[in-house]
């Protein structure tokens, strides 16, 4: 009996090894903390215009480069050229230890899938394929993050957006052409276009070069593309933002006033060239939110009709003059087309970060970001400056300081 005994456990042995040997489940994670200053963020309104105040404040990196977060990644050997894959990702606040997107557990993604020679088909809450591939183009793949991102990120070249219910599809390099595409079901009975979302993307990279474009499109995209957070509401919410109260800030109000869109139309473009320690990159954005005043899919209050449109231009270049130490600069133009009795808006960011490797896995970071406004913002008032992930500035400018470090593991 003992020999049996013996013998059992060394065949499960065995077999572990090989199962081991066959798959793997990687934890993983990035903790980003801050000090950040801040020149002027809204407190609420008083006697009818808006209130702001300087702030000083510890950070997450919600608000920095990274978004702390930790993860479940793991892959199967299934035969035949085939994996089975997944990923398991939650964001947390470093300060305060809660959930981030609205509370959700696993709210920053959530997919399983199947990848092989060709690419890889994922099914979950994922990424638009759109900022996945066109994001590392922009400022926002450089040093500052989603923060350095174009106003408000309202192209997603900042990552802020994930996309429920999604079925997405990547392809491996074939003589440096990537492409990609995705498809989320509304899943609304007898109405299969209700709250869908789709998307296509390409990118070429040969050698220094590489340029990308992506074109994705929402149905009712209050629900459908910025409703997608544990804290997202129905078709009487606003999610895309807030017009704000006497006690409480306004946010994204750069597209906060199109939440009746019934539809919303992204296309960007992007090119980026690397000569040596330097590189050099651009974008163009452009956001369209037609059919607006539709309240079955958000509200209007400003009774809106037409179309919301936003077009962005960005540079961004980066010097490294070490493998630890580098720099990153880069300045974006936005303009918001007139709309009914509203004039448009222009915004003018610059923006300076550095970052230093103390290792492989751990890095100081300093940015620097200065926003201007002017015109009508979608919320019917004189434009007010509003860098992305922060509380929108009471004037027409926002200046911001972020010194930080940065841990993965």
């Amino acid at each position: 009996m003992k020999k049996t005994m013996l013998l059992a456990i060394a065949m499960a042995g065995t077999a572990a090894s090989a199962a081991h040997a066959q798959s793997s489940v990687t934890l993983y994670g990035l903790i980003d903390e801050g000090l950040n200053y801040v020149s002027n963020v809204q407190t609420g309104r008083a006697g009818g215009a808006l209130v702001g105040q300087r702030q000083i404040a510890m950070s997450d990196g919600a608000t920095g480069i990274g978004g702390s977060r930790w993860g479940l990644k793991g892959s199967e050997d299934l035969g035949g050229n085939l994996r089975a894959i997944f990923t398991l990702e939650n964001g947390f606040n470093i300060n305060t230890g809660g959930l981030s997107q609205g509370g959700l557990l696993f709210g920053r993604q959530a997919f399983v899938g199947l990848a092989n020679s060709a690419g890889q088909v994922t099914l979950g809450r994922q990424y638009s394929i759109v900022s996945d591939m066109l994001a590392p183009l922009s400022e926002a793949g450089e040093i500052p993050g989603h923060m350095g991102a174009n106003p408000d990120d309202f192209d997603d070249l900042g990552h802020t957006i994930r996309l429920n219910n999604t079925i997405k599809f990547r392809s491996t390099s074939f003589a440096g052409v990537t492409l990609g595409a995705l498809y989320s079901l509304g899943g609304v009975a007898g109405s299969t276009g209700r709250n869908q979302v789709w998307a296509v993307a390409a990118t070429y990279a040969n050698g220094p070069f590489a340029a990308g474009v992506g074109y994705l499109n929402a149905r009712d995209p209050n629900l459908s593309y910025f409703g997608t957070n544990g804290n997202s509401g129905s078709n009487t919410t606003n999610n895309l933002g807030s017009f704000g109260s006497a006690t409480a800030a306004q946010s994204n109000p750069i597209y906060a006033g199109f939440a009746s869109a019934t539809t919303f139309q992204l296309m960007i473009a992007g090119v980026k060239y690397h000569f040596g320690p330097m590189s050099v990159g651009a974008t163009w954005s452009h956001a369209g939110f037609g059919g607006l005043g539709n309240t079955s899919a958000g509200p209007d209050p400003l009774r809106y009709a037409g179309s919301g449109v936003l077009n962005n231009g960005a540079i961004n270049l980066s010097y490294a003059f070490t493998p630890a130490f580098s720099i990153n600069a880069a300045y974006s133009y936005t303009h918001k087309a007139s709309l009914g009795a509203y004039s448009g808006a222009d915004y003018h960011q610059g923006t300076l970060s550095t970052a230093y490797l103390l290792s492989k896995r751990t890095e100081l970071y300093a940015v620097a970001i200065y926003q201007k406004a002017s015109g009508t913002d979608s919320l019917g008032q004189s434009a007010v400056a509003s860098i992305t992930q922060l509380t929108p500035s009471a004037t027409d400018h926002q200046a911001l300081v972020r010194l930080g470090i940065l841990h993965t593991f």
